[in-house]
């Protein structure tokens, strides 16, 4: 059972993990926090793109020789292959940590898995440490590995003017790796975030047909996707497909939202978050049905 600082270790890991959301790919987001033994974090450390250090790798290069006799907390099964980079479960060996608890099992992992070659080495191996709420930062990287193409967000303003380019929505795109916007113009989420010969974004138009339009798309290296805006063509076209829905409704607070939200939320999604962004509340609904045939 993990204990309370470790269950405070994988918050932390999972928050941190989220400055990796569009630059990663096609790498998963992931974080990684280190306690000494003694319990006390002394390292901790994310993914940023591909070809960089994994999350492991910087929490152990932060923590030094703390690392020794203490334990790892990361979001998502540490790799067991050499890419661009070494496994990381041989970095957790080397650096001697007697205990790794991870969040969520790597569908990816090559062989027997990370963490059965952590158990051969001696370590103590716990999964499944706050799972679903690592999901909310690695659910839209699996969704795309388990469907073969981006996870689809659509975010617009209800019964109103499209707002500008405030601090909330420059947020929201930069959790993206490709953003598709009100006059048809694609940009990375983070302008120059992904790796060289990993992502790259396509000239549109994209066409007029979903099948061309999701091609394409999934043949940039996105696995996730924001299309802003209540006019835009793109998501007309694809809207079948969207996954998750974010909705501004502006002179309404957060509080009032949900008295007030019948006919907001598109038929077939499920609210699942009421929040605020400045003077305005946001919804956030997830389709009900897996759209894992596309």
């Amino acid at each position: 059972m993990a204990t309370p600082n470790e269950l405070t270790a994988m918050r932390r890991a999972i928050a941190i993990s989220a400055q990796g959301l569009g630059t990663t790919s096609p790498n998963p987001p992931v974080g990684c926090v280190i306690l000494d033994r003694d319990g006390v974090p002394v390292g901790e450390g994310y993914h940023l793109r591909k070809g960089d250090h994994h999350a492991e790798v910087n929490a152990l290069t932060a923590a030094g020789e703390r690392a020794e006799g203490g334990t790892a907390v990361v979001t998502l099964e540490p790799c067991n292959h050499h890419g661009r980079t070494p496994p990381c479960r041989q970095a957790l060996i080397d650096a001697k940590v007697s205990r790794v608890l991870m969040a969520v099992m790597d569908p990816t992992s090559r062989g027997e898995g990370g963490a059965v070659v952590l158990e051969q080495a001696g370590i103590e191996v716990e999964r499944g440490v706050l799972e679903q709420e690592a999901l909310l930062v690695l659910g839209p990287w699996l969704h795309s590995l388990r469907t073969g193409r981006p996870y689809i967000t659509w975010a617009y303003t209800a019964g109103a003017a499209e707002g500008g380019d405030d601090q909330a929505v420059k947020e929201l795109r930069r959790m993206h790796d490709l953003v598709i916007r009100r006059d048809g113009t694609i940009e990375e989420g983070v302008r120059s975030g992904h790796g060289g010969d990993a992502f790259r974004v396509p000239n549109p138009p994209l066409g007029k047909e979903s099948e061309k339009v999701l091609h394409a798309l999934t043949e940039a290296g996105a696995h996730t996707v924001l299309i802003e805006g209540n006019s835009n063509e793109t998501a007309n076209l694809l809207a079948d497909l969207v996954d998750c829905v974010i909705i501004d409704v502006p002179d309404t607070p957060p509080s009032s939202v949900p008295l007030s939200m019948n006919g907001l939320i598109p038929p077939g999604f499920r609210l699942v978050n009421v929040g605020d962004v400045g003077l305005r509340g946001r919804l956030i609904a997830k389709r009900e049905i897996s759209r894992d045939r596309h």
